[in-house]
C-alpha cells in the first residue's frame, strides 16, 4: 500500500507542476496583450505571476527583462537575465539580451563577453556580432566594431549596412 501512496503523491506533484505551467504560460499571453496596449507595468505584474507560478518559464524571465528595458530598468532587467542564465546557461538570447542591457549602461567590457559568450553557443548569430559592435564602438575599437558589423551583414543582418554606411566602415 505504501507503493501505491508514494506513486499517488508523485501523480499528484507532476499534474500540479503541469498545471503551474500552463497558468504560468496563460499569464505571459496576458502580459503580451497588456506590452502591446503600452500598459508595461500590468505587463511586469503579468510576467511576475508567470514566474512566481513556474520560477523555471526562461520565457517570462526574457520578456520581463525586456518590458523593464523599456522603463529604463537596467538593474532590474539585467536581473531577469541573469536569472534565465543561472536557470539555462546556455541561453543565447538571454546572452545577447543581457549584452545589450551592459552596452545601454555603457559597460561594454561586460557586454563584449556577453556577446562572445553568445557566439560560442551559435557563432553564426549576426544579432550577436552586431551588438558586439556597438560595444566595440564605444570603447573606441572602430575597426573591432566595423568587422562585426561586416559579419552581422554578411550574415544577412539588413541593418548592419545602414551601420556600416553611418560609421564610415569599409
Amino acid at each position: 500500500m505504501r507503493f501505491w501512496g508514494i506513486l499517488f503523491l508523485c501523480l499528484i506533484g507532476s499534474f500540479a507542476s503541469a498545471q503551474d505551467k500552463r497558468a504560468s504560460t496563460k499569464f505571459v499571453n496576458q502580459a503580451l496583450i497588456k506590452f502591446r496596449q503600452s500598459k508595461n507595468n500590468d505587463a511586469i505584474r503579468m510576467l511576475t505571476s508567470a514566474i512566481n507560478a513556474d520560477t523555471l518559464n526562461d520565457d517570462a524571465w526574457i520578456k520581463r527583462g525586456f518590458i523593464k528595458s523599456k522603463i529604463g530598468d537596467f538593474e532590474g532587467e539585467l536581473h531577469d537575465y541573469n536569472r534565465v542564465i543561472a536557470i539555462h546557461p546556455d541561453h543565447k538570447w538571454a546572452y545577447i539580451s543581457r549584452g545589450a542591457a551592459y552596452n545601454k549602461m555603457k559597460k561594454f567590457n561586460e557586454a563584449i563577453d556577453d556577446f562572445n559568450k553568445a557566439l560560442s553557443i551559435d557563432p553564426k548569430d549576426a544579432e550577436a556580432y552586431n551588438n558586439r559592435g556597438f560595444a566595440k564602438k564605444g570603447l573606441g575599437d572602430k575597426e573591432g566594431a566595423c568587422v562585426d558589423w561586416n559579419a552581422s551583414r554578411a550574415m544577412g543582418n539588413s541593418e548592419a549596412a545602414i551601420i556600416l554606411k553611418n560609421n564610415s566602415c569599409k
